[in-house]
This record gives structure tokens, C-alpha cells and sequence, in this order.
């Protein structure tokens, strides 16, 4: 049974809106408030097209990851295009999209709290097409002793080569984790995964061509030398999706920023260019100019609450030679005197996000841009917030 903490937890999350909202009549997005997340929808229907048509003519199949966009339409749209199932990271994420009728969802972070496995196993009631990955000993022991034979829950080994983050290290480790699995009456041992998170954006496609390949060699090898058989193997992500095709033993990339794009996969670099520009920037970030502190600066109402960054700032396609710093939670300021002299108060400014990910997760909507200019509805981002 739940504690009262977690009960009410999952009924909120349970009761979240999830479906898309259609407006009475489509309104400029000019008149949208912002900060606002806008998808232009023939670019984001254009990259699930291209993705799910680029797995399919290498006879592998993608897993897409929600934490990109945290919202189950998106999820809908994704499996509509054949992908295999999806992915959460978190097991609040999982509830979100079971709630929302979202099947076949892969939990790729570990649980080691039994509360986090009761959370698991009341789900499990609803869906019978969960599956999560455990790296340890003490993950699993909790998964044993919480379910039984009226549960069933696929379970997949993680692997770790040298991210360092999570994943099983040893051999050893990982025969005593498959033993275990097979044994127990509710776990069902549906295969491995690998994901190199610290090679997605390794600059320059060749080098992380090189360096992802190198650690599929290594996670094969490592299941050549233990002779264990698996239905799955899966892992890779969008910044060596045309990379890691090359895998014979790979079944499925669990690809997520592919849908949306940010300014820092495109700084990465593609197998044509300096620029990763496979795929189009379909998400933006519309932001208005409240104020002008000087001839080169204009502010805008955009800060770190409305946009994540570690690494890169926010970029302004429509604005030549003009760079951007935050200022602050609230306000962003656009620098270049020559591009401002055309951005006017009041006026709105399209930013490409700087990463994707955690900027969906401070929203509540999409607002879907249709071809005509308009938004004609809203997309409800149901699992913002679900980092737990």
C-alpha cells in the first residue's frame, strides 16, 4: 500500500490533463502570452516521419524518450509511426503516460526505494506492458520482494562501459542479476541496454562515430564472453542515430531531441557538416521585447524560468548576428545594434531553445503552429514536473 504522500501523488498525476485541446477559433501567434512553447507542426511531423522511415530501412526499430517532451500526445504520434514503445526516465513520468493510455513504456532510470517499487506495482494493475532496468542487487531484491506472480514486468539489464553514471560494471554482477530474473515468477528478462549519454554531443560526427562504436564493440563483447541470449538491445540516442545503425546486435535507439531539436545538438555537428541539421527545429521559444536598455541591447520577458541551458545560449534564427545573455529568472537581453534596430517593444522574437529537454519540463502547453500561421491548438505537457 501507498503512503499517503505517494497515494496522493499518483491520483494527481493520474487526473492531468493529457489530451490535445482544440481552440473554438485559431488565434495569430501573436497574440499567444509569453514566454510560450510553439511547435510549427509540419516541421515536427516532417522529423517523425524521417526518423521513423530511417530506423525502418536499417530494419531496427526506436523507442522514443519522453523526458524530451514529457507529453503523451507526443508519445500517441510516436507510436503511431511504429516505434516499438516508449521510454520515461522517472517512474512519475511512467504514471503520467499510463494514466494517458501510453502502452509499452521502458522506465530507463533504476529503482532502489521501495517506495518508488510500490509506485511501480500500482501501475502495474493498470498496464500490463511496463518495463524497467536494474543495475544492482539491492534494485532488484526490492522488485522480488514487492511482486508476485499476479504481476508481470519486463526487466532489462543495464550496462555501463564508461559513462559512469548507471549501469551494471561486472560481469559477474550482471549473470547473478539474468540468474535471479529468470527465476522470479514477475519478472520477465526482456534483454540489455547501453546508452552513452556523454557521446550524443561529442563535436564532430566523425570522432563520435568513432567513440560510440568503440563502446558497442565493447558492450558485444562483453555478451560474447558471458553467452548470454537477449531479445533486446537497446540504447543510442539522436546524436548517433545514423551511427549506431551499424550494430548488428542493436534492436532499437531510444532517440528523444530528434522531435524538437535544440541550438545544442545543432553545435555538434553532422556527417555533412558543421552543423546538425538533420533534422528541423520544430520547437521554439516565443518571447516578447518589454524593454531597451541601450541602442545594442533589448530585453526580453524570457529568462532561466522559461528556458534550461548548461552549455549554450538560446539562438535567434530571424536575427542575424545577434547574440543573447541571461538576465536573470525572468528576463533574457538579445545584443546586436544592427539586427535590434527591427525588433521594436512589444514586438515578439522566436528563440531556439538551448536544450529542449528541461525547457519542456518548465511549461504546461505546446501551442501548435499549423501551416496556415495560426495556433489551432494546445498540446498539454502532463508530466512537466515529474523528476521523481
Amino acid at each position: 500500500m501507498l503512503n499517503p504522500v505517494l497515494q496522493r501523488a499518483i491520483n494527481e498525476l493520474g487526473a492531468r490533463e493529457h489530451e490535445p485541446i482544440e481552440l473554438d477559433s485559431p488565434v495569430p501567434i501573436e497574440e499567444l502570452p509569453t514566454p510560450a512553447l510553439v511547435i510549427e507542426r509540419k516541421a515536427f511531423s516532417n522529423n517523425l516521419t524521417q526518423m521513423a522511415r530511417h530506423v525502418q530501412a536499417h530494419e531496427k526499430g526506436f523507442r522514443p524518450h519522453a523526458k524530451t517532451h514529457k507529453c503523451p500526445e507526443i508519445c500517441r504520434q510516436q507510436l503511431g509511426q511504429g516505434a516499438v514503445g516508449v521510454c520515461a526516465a522517472k517512474v512519475s513520468e511512467a504514471a503520467v503516460l499510463v494514466a494517458a493510455g501510453v502502452e509499452s513504456i521502458l522506465i530507463t532510470s533504476p529503482l532502489t526505494t521501495a517506495a518508488k517499487v510500490l509506485v511501480l506495482r500500482q501501475l502495474l494493475e493498470t498496464s500490463d506492458q511496463l518495463a524497467v532496468v536494474v543495475d544492482s542487487t539491492a534494485g532488484l531484491a526490492l522488485l522480488e520482494e514487492h511482486l508476485d506472480a499476479s504481476h508481470q514486468l519486463g526487466v532489462m539489464i543495464d550496462l555501463d562501459i564508461s559513462m559512469g553514471r548507471t549501469g551494471a560494471r561486472e560481469n559477474d554482477l550482471v549473470l547473478s542479476l539474468l540468474a535471479r530474473i529468470e527465476q522470479h515468477s514477475a519478472l520477465n528478462f526482456c534483454g540489455f541496454q547501453h546508452y552513452a549519454g556523454h557521446v550524443m554531443h561529442i563535436h564532430g560526427w566523425e570522432k563520435r562515430r568513432a567513440k560510440s562504436l568503440k563502446l558497442w564493440d565493447q558492450v558485444r563483447d562483453r555478451l560474447h564472453n558471458m553467452g548470454v541470449a537477449y531479445p533486446v538491445l537497446t540504447g543510442g540516442g539522436t546524436g548517433t542515430y545514423n551511427i549506431d545503425m551499424e550494430v548488428p546486435e542493436l534492436t532499437d535507439i531510444q532517440v528523444g531531441s530528434y522531435v524538437f531539436m535544440d541550438e545544442e545538438y545543432r553545435q555538434i555537428g553532422s556527417a555533412t557538416g558543421d552543423r546538425f541539421d538533420d533534422f528541423a527545429v520544430s520547437l521554439t521559444l516565443l518571447c516578447t521585447a518589454i524593454s531597451q536598455p541601450s541602442q545594442q541591447a533589448i530585453t526580453l520577458d524570457g529568462g532561466y524560468k522559461a528556458m534550461a541551458s548548461e552549455t549554450v545560449m538560446p539562438v535567434s534564427d530571424d536575427l542575424a548576428e545577434t547574440g543573447f545573455r541571461f538576465a536573470g529568472d525572468e528576463h533574457g537581453v538579445l545584443l546586436s545594434e544592427a539586427a535590434l534596430q527591427a525588433v521594436k517593444l512589444g514586438q515578439q522574437v522566436r528563440l531556439v531553445t538551448p536544450h529542449c529537454d528541461p525547457t519542456a519540463n518548465l511549461h504546461d502547453m505546446y501551442w501548435i503552429q499549423e501551416a496556415d500561421g495560426l495556433i489551432h491548438s494546445g498540446w498539454p505537457i502532463s508530466a512537466r514536473g515529474c523528476s521523481w
